[in-house]
């Protein structure tokens, strides 16, 4: 083949490769920009868009805890007057077929404080005591908790009491009231403790109180009675007149005093009055003595509260001595409540003792 032809040859297959490249390289570009096809029934591919971040909500604000609901005092008011005539005190033959446990010397108490539920609230009641125990699952006639408290539940309301209870020696009660410790120094009844269930009951007739607490206990299973005659302490010492009084302050520079209140409050009783008579005579016949006045308590009850009771009683005796004519300027008052003992808590005769309002030379 002459050179030229063969060259035109080469040439023309170049170029037809050329165009054959060119053509492949825009079919391929025309697919890449092609939508793609879905299958058919396919649901179209959802855009991916990035999730934004959600909102950070607000703190959830908490509920307020409400406050705990103060236990409302208990008013015996509440309970009507009886109008049944009352057997003597204590009221209560023994139930039948128990024996007590107690000699009848160890039954009665002249004068001595016994905690109450009343409503919600543990109250110390002072008077006078009668408490009986018996053994209530012995041998001879075995009873149930639940009849030995129903025995005396039924005889209450025959005599027209109420019963007044309306929980149990929880260990919120007992706190509230100053702590076990303080409830059991003077408890006639079964141990005050959530097991063992007492049931109050409340008597009032011709303007007296009879407070009734009826309880079981275990081990063995045993039940408790307790009557208390509300009423104050009858004062068996006698008072001093201004001569001893004064006598005792040049010695000692105090002199103790027992000068009767109404139960756990800070008003004088009519039974006082010739002690503040004497106390007046003292002071009078003395100008230039001053007094402090200061008041003291046993060690039952809750140590604030017997410090506020024997500063407000100390607070009463000077209030009642400026109500006879003396200087208040020669006499303050202050309050100890069961910080200073001078005789063993542990009796009666020693609670007495120490529930006193001594006159300290300024």
């Amino acid at each position: 083949m002459p050179q030229n032809a063969a060259t035109r040859m080469r040439f023309s297959r170049a170029l037809s490769l050329c165009c054959l490249l060119s053509i492949a390289l825009w079919l391929s570009a025309c697919k890449r920009e092609a939508p793609a096809e879905s299958a058919p029934g396919a649901e179209p591919a959802a855009t991916t868009t990035p999730a934004s971040a959600p909102a950070e909500s607000a703190p959830a604000q908490a509920a307020p805890v409400a406050a705990p609901t103060a236990a409302v005092d208990f008013d015996p008011a509440s309970v009507p007057e009886t109008t049944a005539t009352l057997p003597p005190f204590p009221f209560f033959a023994i139930p039948e077929g128990l024996e007590s446990i107690y000699a009848d010397k160890d039954k009665r108490v002249p004068f001595d404080r016994h905690y109450f539920i009343a409503g919600q609230k543990a109250v110390p009641i002072e008077g006078r005591i009668f408490h009986d125990r018996f053994n209530i699952q012995n041998g001879e006639r075995p009873y149930s908790d639940l009849e030995f408290r129903r025995n005396y539940e039924n005889a209450v309301q025959t005599l027209g009491g109420k019963k007044i209870n309306e929980t149990q020696y929880t260990y919120e009660v007992m706190d509230a009231a100053g702590g076990r410790d303080v409830l059991e120094k003077t408890n006639y009844a079964a141990p005050m403790n959530p097991d063992s269930p007492h049931d109050i009951y409340l008597i009032r007739s011709a303007g007296k109180e009879y407070w009734i607490d009826v309880s079981t206990g275990a081990f063995p299973l045993h039940g408790h009675v307790v009557v208390l005659e509300r009423e104050g302490m009858k004062q068996s010492l006698g008072f001093l007149d201004a001569s001893a009084m004064k006598k005792a302050i040049d010695a000692t520079g105090r002199v103790a005093l027992y000068i009767n209140f109404d139960v756990d409050k800070a008003t004088i009783r009519p039974d006082a009055q010739p002690t503040l008579a004497e106390i007046d005579k003292l002071l009078k016949a003395d100008a230039a003595l001053k007094l402090s006045i200061e008041g003291h308590t046993d060690n039952t009850g809750a140590a604030a509260h017997n410090q506020e009771l024997s500063a407000a009683r100390a607070r009463s005796v000077l209030g009642a001595l400026v109500g006879l004519g003396i200087d208040p300027a020669r006499l303050q008052s202050k309050g100890f409540g069961q910080d200073k003992p001078i005789a063993d808590n542990g009796s009666e005769d020693g609670r007495a003792k120490n529930r006193r309002v001594e006159l300290v030379k300024i």
